[in-house]
């Protein structure tokens, strides 16, 4: 029995999975070994190594939590290009298919890989509807459902009112943009001035744990409840403060329900 050999893009659907999985659970592993090495060098003490890993650990895990929002936040920063490019595109006589086809190479880099599918699908298939409904299931933001839908219905009515529809549309995310930065800017140095509040024990029993009696003191049953206690509240309090800072996002109202459930 030979070995069967895959096809190059069959390959690349099985390795680049994987390999971004080894990268998202090695890197975090490597990060809590650093912390438990260097908490161990000052001190001397598994107890306060453990605890000082452990908040390294909570950390991380808010930080993961917020790689979503951030993807979410480069969408949105994106749109306005992308209704730019499809603005320039049909005033310079693209029809509206070739001008979205086009956005796989010349679009948003956020954008590439989904309409780079919108493209294949398209030309494959030909159902322009179901074709675009794949690219904003596939980045399901608020701002994507506003223009696609409104690229469809203006393909089922003639496109007579497009660009208009479009330089509306775009005008509004970028106004709604700017509101969002103007209280990101203001909200930043309470919450950094928070974390650096929460994170401040941590550092100051890190560089008390040089003393021996620091050491004896948290290899006690009573030393012990403290850590234990004192990583519960900082994990309350990191994810309270990040609550608290979260900007709502308008929810999503252009959705296939019957579509969704399918998936």
């Amino acid at each position: 029995m030979g070995w069967k050999v895959l096809p190059t893009w069959d390959r690349d659907c099985v390795l680049k999975p994987l390999t971004l999985v080894k990268r998202a659970t090695l890197a975090p592993l490597g990060y809590l070994v650093g912390a438990f090495l260097v908490a161990f060098l000052f001190s001397h003490s598994l107890l306060i190594s453990t605890a000082f890993a452990v908040f390294t650990a909570i950390f991380i895990f808010i930080a993961q939590r917020r790689s979503e929002s951030k993807r979410n936040s480069a969408i949105h920063n994106a749109c306005p290009e992308l209704i730019d490019i499809l603005i320039s595109g049909i005033q310079s006589g693209l029809s509206l298919n070739e001008s979205l086809a086009g956005l796989g190479q010349r679009g948003p880099e956020i954008f590439k890989s989904e309409f780079q599918s919108f493209a294949n699908s398209l030309y494959a298939r030909g159902d322009f509807n179901s074709s675009l409904i794949e690219v904003k299931e596939s980045l399901a933001h608020h701002s994507i459902d506003q223009i696609i839908e409104a690229l469809m219905i203006s393909k089922e009515l003639g496109g007579a009112e497009l660009l208009t529809i479009l330089r509306l549309l775009g005008k509004f995310i970028r106004e709604d943009l700017a509101q969002r930065r103007e209280i990101e800017v203001k909200q930043n140095w309470i919450k950094n001035s928070a974390h650096l509040s929460a994170a401040a024990p941590w550092v100051l029993l890190l560089l008390l744990s040089t003393q021996p009696s620091t050491t004896r003191a948290f290899s006690t049953p009573t030393g012990a409840l403290i850590l234990c206690i004192g990583l519960t509240m900082t994990a309350f309090a990191y994810l309270w403060m990040n609550s608290l800072s979260k900007i709502p996002s308008p929810h999503r109202i252009f959705i296939d329900n019957s579509r969704m459930s399918r998936l």
